[in-house]
């Protein structure tokens, strides 16, 4: 035993030296995205920088798209909106691959010019004078693999005071990201540190996630030796000669009383963040399969029933064309994110009657039973906004199938909005419950939250400060 606590305090010396680095790291950056996140695009920022669609221009329909592009299924989005002054269907399949055709003349899109992506930036409601800057494959900004089907892609910059910057797919002419100057700048002491995301390494997504999992997996093993170290050196009622429940002075004492009071939340912190990667696939995917979108639409074939005449009278800056229990609908999206249901063939606005997606939602899992039927009108535990606005109300069909899946479905647009069963249920409280504190309570009365936040975050600062200093005048003696 006395052998055993002697290599439990070295390998905690030693190794925490490199550590403690790392864990001030991503307490001071994970402050930092509380208030900046990683630069993306959202849907409605999507839409405000696209023209209203030129009706008159389109020549073919979905289904004329549908030919061109050789589709044998309905496509997983099939979506109407404007390149620059030309109207183009875009078309995502159910292996991801993507294609633009012209709704002009229907030939495929495949190189879209430097004057085409300037006019593009230019409908974006923060553009001034735009320019190109430069062609880039992959950058800090972009480069994950989400960008992959877009690549090159035409970086602008807008010209206005917040330094924006669009980068546009030179094959597709769609606007795949923007950034600003402060997302730019405060990212390098943020997201960047925080996912460990160096272009170099990350754009290799394995590699990058096998790095994460040792670092962040061994930080974890030496936060679990100081805690134990930590109990097995604290006095509580035979204290030491000094009175104090701590042997140590200085740096030490602050590493070691600061570690006892925060110790936990530093563990499960870790633990959490060790988590987001899902080590082992032991969590279930997020995404819906596709089996479940095909039954849900009740139509496989690749046709809709509609005409463009039908449509045109309504303004829009996208038009998406879906199937829901075996009906045609086109889904209008305004420039302020407003989406609107028209009835394919009439062009008529439709409504969607709670029991027509109810009756829709049984198809989802025909094989069990949709035992419970839920109208989500405010927040709760699993369906909540943080950083990002979530849409209110929704429904929710619970499933009594062996995983206990629960879907959330749009009541305006019928889309399927998110899918969750019993694993990710409890990934919600391992991960995002331990590592952003998103409990409901906290969020409701958002200056608790960033209170209780700052407060962990300064403890486990000190905590790793003092580690780092203490290792470093061992390495100098």
């Amino acid at each position: 035993m006395r052998t055993a606590r002697r290599w439990l305090y070295i390998g905690h010396r030693w190794v925490g030296i490199v550590t403690c680095l790392f864990f001030a790291m991503w307490f001071i950056s994970g402050v930092v995205m509380m208030y900046v996140a990683f630069p993306g695009l959202s849907d409605k920022e999507r839409l405000a920088a696209l023209p209203d669609i030129a009706w008159e221009k389109a020549a073919l329909s979905p289904d004329d798209a549908m030919k061109k592009a050789g589709t044998t299924r309905y496509p997983r989005d099939l979506r109407l909106n404007m390149v620059a002054d030309e109207p183009v269907y875009r078309l995502t399949g159910w292996d991801g691959k993507r294609q633009a055709i012209s709704a002009i003349d229907g030939r495929t899109i495949t190189d879209v010019t430097e004057q085409q992506a300037l006019a593009v930036a230019g409908h974006h409601p923060a553009s001034k004078a735009p320019q190109l800057e430069e062609t880039v494959d992959r950058d800090q900004w972009s480069v994950t693999a989400r960008y992959d089907p877009l690549r090159p892609l035409y970086l602008v910059t807008l010209g206005d005071d917040a330094g924006t910057k669009l980068y546009v797919s030179s094959r597709s002419g769609e606007i795949a990201l923007d950034t600003n100057r402060t997302e730019r700048i405060w990212n390098w002491l943020g997201s960047i540190p925080h996912w460990i995301y160096p272009t170099v390494l990350r754009k290799d997504g394995p590699l990058w996630r096998l790095v994460v999992l040792w670092i962040s997996g061994i930080c974890l093993i030496v936060g679990v030796t100081g805690i134990w170290i930590g109990i097995l050196r604290v006095r509580l009622k035979r204290r030491y000669a000094s009175g104090s429940i701590s042997p140590y002075r200085g740096w030490m004492k602050w590493h070691h009383v600061t570690g006892l009071i925060v110790g936990a939340f530093v563990l499960t912190w870790m633990f959490s963040g060790w988590l987001s990667l899902n080590p082992g696939e032991y969590f279930a995917n997020r995404n819906t399969p596709r089996e479940i979108l095909q039954r849900y639409a009740g139509h496989d074939a690749p046709t809709i029933t509609t005409t463009l005449g039908a449509l045109a009278d309504r303004r829009a800056v996208e038009a998406r064309f879906v199937w829901l229990d075996g009906m045609p609908f086109s889904i209008f999206a305004q420039r302020d994110g407003t989406k609107t249901v028209i009835d394919a063939t009439s062009g008529e606005i439709a409504r969607l009657p709670q029991d027509r997606l109810w009756k829709a939602a049984t198809t989802l899992l025909p094989e069990s039973r949709l035992e419970t039927r839920l109208t989500i009108g405010e927040y709760d535990a699993y369906w909540y906004a943080h950083h990002n606005v979530r849409e209110l109300p929704v429904l929710r069909a619970k499933f009594d199938d062996d995983a206990q899946t629960w879907f959330h479905i749009s009541p305006v647009t019928g889309d399927i909005l998110g899918r969750i069963d019993s694993s990710r249920r409890t990934y919600r409280w391992l991960f995002n419950a331990l590592h952003s504190l998103d409990f409901k309570l906290l969020l409701m009365y958002r200056p608790a939250w960033d209170i209780v936040v700052w407060l962990l975050s300064i403890l486990g600062t000190i905590v790793s400060v003092s580690g780092g200093v203490i290792g470093w005048r061992y390495l100098k003696r």
